[in-house]
């Protein structure tokens, strides 16, 4: 917060007020902490009731978190617009952009070309009455999931504008604010920030290699989660997948509490350049989620959606009564690309690259003795006791990556690198500069 900024407010409706228009404005930034409560109370002549009721206030609506001893902090990306509302570390000039978790625009497929196309085979224009998931998709979709092993029903797909799109209409039409949900840790920030925004309350399950650990889920189910999110493949931060001995631990563990809802998230799908061993079906209310944004380009929001037949009506009527429905414009360009042989080879070559990129870098980082998760996918997650000083001396070099603190609820620091803009010659240089700066002098990197 900026030293002019003062809190106002003698009610919790305005002090909390106060605070979100100073983050609107920018005057907060990410990470920053919110004043002690009873500082604030004897700054603002308040009871500690009334700022208490203000922070719980910012806090059910994802505005603010709470960090055990580091207080009440502004979250990374609170849920309200304004010109300086994006609250994300911002990159240096000159920087290489290893942060944003976005795919390499270079290995895209071109859409224009497919635009055009699909812009002269619509002929007139469609009406309300005709605005739904396109059969032809459907059609195309069902025999694509069920041969990566995903129990589709006849009818029971639908689509929607993207995985977090999808994740929140899932949520939203099962569970009410309150409700827990687990979730992977280290995981998915843009879920985090959802969860905040929709007052629920995420329970974390540890992570390794193979995905979410059978122990930890269990946990927290008997704690109390009625939803399960997890990722199968290419997990965000981590890059782990699910194999075959893991799901079926988890689906033993998930039968134990067969009312939970299970959504899947395949948002690499086809990039992933591993098997899918899906968990759908474990469950009596599921979801599988495959979006396009990551083998496709971010530019396509439109996610494919297969589930149990009162789950995948409930999405769709919600949907009716939203936003309608997505673009079939979106649906016949989609509908194009998986039809395209040319495409689907450029997929495949794009997901060879991003392996080779994410192999060699996690393997010349383990030869320097630092830990990197990554077996899938476009991200590594590096452990360090000291993220902070890790991003400084990357940022001091020229690189930006993303704090470990935007993943985690209780898990270890570490740090996520996309590898997207990662050429051959700037890996080696870039381990370098990672493995002088991850473990301080003196820290044994012992069992980390």
């Amino acid at each position: 917060m900026t030293e002019q900024y003062q809190v106002t407010g003698s009610t919790a409706a305005a002090i909390s007020g106060s605070i979100e228009a100073g983050v609107r404005r920018g005057d907060w930034v990410w990470g920053e902490a919110l004043p002690p409560i009873r500082v604030l109370a004897d700054e603002l002549h308040v009871s500690p009731a009334t700022v208490s009721k203000a922070y719980a206030d910012l806090r059910q609506r994802g505005i603010v978190e709470t960090s055990g001893r580091r207080g009440t902090r502004i979250r990374s990306r609170p849920p309200i617009g304004g010109a300086r509302a994006a609250l994300r570390l911002p990159v240096p000039a000159g920087a290489l952009d290893l942060s944003s978790g976005d795919p390499d625009v270079r290995l895209l497929p071109a859409l224009g070309p497919h635009l055009r196309v699909v812009s002269d085979e619509v002929g007139a224009p469609g009406g309300y009455a005709a605005a739904d998931a396109m059969p032809e998709l459907v059609d195309a979709a069902g025999p694509r999931l069920e041969a990566d092993g995903v129990p589709v029903a006849a009818g029971a797909i639908t689509v929607t504008n993207g995985t977090l799109d999808a994740i929140e209409r899932l949520l939203t039409t099962h569970l009410r604010p309150g409700d827990a949900v687990a979730v992977e840790d280290p995981g998915w920030a843009n879920l985090l920030d959802l969860l905040a925004a929709l007052g629920l309350t995420p329970l974390p399950v540890a992570m390794d290699d193979e995905g979410p650990l059978p122990d930890r889920l269990l946990d927290a189910i008997a704690s109390g989660a009625r939803a399960v999110v997890i990722t199968t493949r290419a997990q965000n931060p981590t890059g782990a997948a699910v194999t075959t001995e893991r799901a079926a631990a988890l689906r033993k563990v998930l039968s134990f509490r067969p009312e939970v809802l299970l959504i899947e998230d395949d948002h690499a799908a086809e990039l992933s350049g591993v098997p899918l061993h899906c968990l759908s079906g474990a469950t009596t209310a599921w979801a599988f989620v495959r979006s396009a944004s990551k083998p496709f380009g971010p530019d396509l929001r439109i996610a494919v959606m297969a589930g149990d037949e009162a789950t995948i009506a409930r999405v769709a009527g919600r949907m009716r009564i939203g936003t309608g429905w997505v673009s079939t414009l979106l649906q016949r360009l989609l509908l194009r690309l998986w039809r395209d042989e040319d495409v689907a080879a450029q997929i495949a070559a794009a997901g060879r690259s991003y392996d080779h990129r994410r192999d060699t870098l996690r393997h010349a980082l383990t030869s320097r003795g630092v830990k990197a998760y990554g077996t899938t996918g476009i991200n590594l997650w590096v452990r360090t006791p000291d993220e902070t000083r890790l991003i400084t001396a990357l940022r001091d070099a020229g690189y930006a990556v993303a704090p470990g603190s935007l993943f985690r609820m209780d898990a270890p620091p570490g740090v996520r690198i996309t590898v997207s803009p990662l050429d051959d010659e700037a890996i080696e240089p870039l381990a370098d500069i990672v493995a002088a700066a991850a473990y301080p002098p003196g820290v044994s990197i012992v069992g980390r």
